[in-house]
């Protein structure tokens, strides 16, 4: 590949207008949430500067290791003000403008000295503009300096800058290799390219290097480690997993309405269809151990996208707020990683409500609602559920999802369809006569309970020193009391209320 830099997209420029705006709106405090904290602070140097020439509006940065320094201008080694309170008087009696950036300041928000100090500074800024930049990976502003500030987003680096990365990375490599070129395709470039979205200027960098450096080579090869790798990296909180083995239509029996809509939609999803409107996502509801969670990996295989599940056990913490930012951070997560599916499993067990939580479960539903109604982003939706009493009402009216789609027992065709996949997935080969009477006998049994009868079958006939045949599966699916009738009154309740309500999968 070639190794000439190609020059930046607009990007940055608009970054800097957006700051600019900012500061000369006269907003005293300036809070920049990010764990790109070299590209916040080259941003903010580039733009002092442009704007000392208009204006004398120097720059200073704080480190509570370094104390404070002149940041656009070198003046050597100042190591002063190195205490959090002693810096916020220095800031206040100084009869200057300027702009002071004050890194991972948030731990010393909470002494009451300092919140009184920085609202001192945000109450004169009428007489002297001094500006606040609190940077960090996470900033809780105290409620009484809220009014006074304002909230700036560092953009990710755009396509054009990750694609600038990567040329520099290759010749990096090149360098040290003799000049030597990558070897790589367009397609391959494309594709890392695309799949590098979401992470900061370091993070981008860093698994450029991991792809190129390891062979000298872009290929298809790296692309599933690379996503694999940034998922990770995006998933700081543990809430999210990637998902490797998503599944394709030969893997899911029945279901073939589900499967037809999903189609439908797939051109949507991946940006080439000619609809305006992004397909929001699906609630599977239905009987337990009937294929929900394998048809949300069959989805993400019939739109080709990755698939993030999320764990919404994980969702809750005991400290206040602390769940609600969570879900934020999770569901930017999700939209950073676009196109994609974002699979809740058992969601009645996240969003389902509890008595004693102090509303928590509520908020927390109330920012996925809010976020579900209002993306526009590639984030394909697909939660399961079992019980559909433990789900809030205004998760299931008409509209939260595109659709509902009511996952049943399945058919004797269907059942036919199952038994011949874990059949031939254990190379097992029965004709179409016997698989049919093993269906007829196996009427109520869910798709896990046919995979299961399978499996024993199979364990049984080894020990035996047998081969497995047909008569081994019969003799575990008649050895076999299905859900369906163990607990036959819930089943039944559920299909009364799915009736009318939802569309049938199948």
């Amino acid at each position: 590949m070639t190794t000439q830099p190609r020059s930046l997209a607009p990007t940055p420029a608009s970054a800097q207008q957006e700051l600019e705006t900012l500061i000369r709106s006269r907003a005293p405090v300036i809070v920049i949430e990010t764990r790109d904290e070299a590209r916040a602070l080259e941003l903010l140097t580039t733009l002092a500067v442009r704007l000392t020439r208009e204006v004398a509006l120097p720059i200073f940065q704080w480190k509570v290791t370094e104390g404070l320094r002149r940041l656009d201008v070198d003046l050597g080694a100042q190591n002063h003000n190195i205490e959090p309170t002693e810096v916020l008087k220095s800031i206040r009696v100084t009869p200057k403008a300027g702009v002071y950036v004050l890194l991972d300041f948030h731990p010393f928000l909470q002494d009451p000295v300092n919140v009184r100090l920085v609202k001192d500074i945000c109450l004169d800024y009428s007489r002297t503009a001094r500006t606040l930049v609190f940077i960090s990976h996470q900033v809780e502003l105290p409620s009484e300096l809220q009014h006074l500030s304002a909230q700036f987003d560092l953009a990710l680096p755009s396509r054009d800058e990750r694609h600038v990365i990567v040329e520099q990375v290759a010749n990096e490599w090149s360098q040290v290799n003799s000049g030597r070129r990558v070897r790589t395709d367009q397609r391959a470039l494309e594709l890392l390219v695309d799949n590098l979205a979401g992470l900061s200027v370091s993070d981008t960098e860093r698994l450029a290097r991991k792809a190129i450096f390891d062979d000298g080579a872009i290929s298809a090869s790296d692309i599933q480690a690379v996503t694999r790798a940034k998922h990770e990296l995006l998933n700081r909180n543990g809430v999210l997993g990637f998902e490797a083995d998503s599944r394709s239509f030969v893997d899911l029996g029945g279901m073939t309405r589900l499967k037809q809509w999903i189609k439908s939609r797939a051109p949507a999803l991946s940006g080439s269809g000619t609809l305006p409107d992004v397909p929001r996502g699906v609630l599977l509801l239905g009987v337990q151990g009937c294929g929900k969670s394998l048809a949300s990996r069959v989805i993400a295989g019939i739109l080709g996208v990755p698939l993030l599940r999320l764990d919404v056990g994980a969702l809750y913490s005991k400290y206040i707020g602390e769940s609600e930012r969570t879900i934020r951070e999770t569901l930017a997560t999700a939209e950073a990683g676009a196109p994609c599916v974002l699979w809740f499993d058992e969601i009645e067990k996240g969003f389902g409500g509890d008595d004693h939580d102090s509303g928590t479960s509520q908020r927390v539903l109330a920012t996925f609602l809010t976020w579900l109604a209002e993306k526009k982003s590639r984030v394909f939706v697909v939660a399961t559920a079992n019980d559909i009493t433990a789900l809030p009402p205004e998760m299931v009216r008409k509209g939260r999802f595109d659709e509902i789609f009511f996952v049943d027992l399945p058919s004797d065709s269907v059942r036919a369809d199952i038994l011949g996949i874990h059949t031939r997935k254990r190379g097992l080969e029965f004709n179409d006569s016997t698989l049919a009477a093993l269906a007829h006998a196996s009427e109520g049994f869910s798709g896990a309970e046919l995979e299961q009868a399978v499996v024993s079958a199979n364990y049984t006939a080894h020990a035996n020193k047998q081969p497995c045949t047909a008569n081994y599966v019969l003799a575990e699916i008649k050895a076999t009391r299905p859900l369906s009738v163990v607990m036959g009154e819930k089943i039944a309740s559920l299909r009364a209320w799915a009736e009318g309500r939802t569309v049938p999968a199948d």
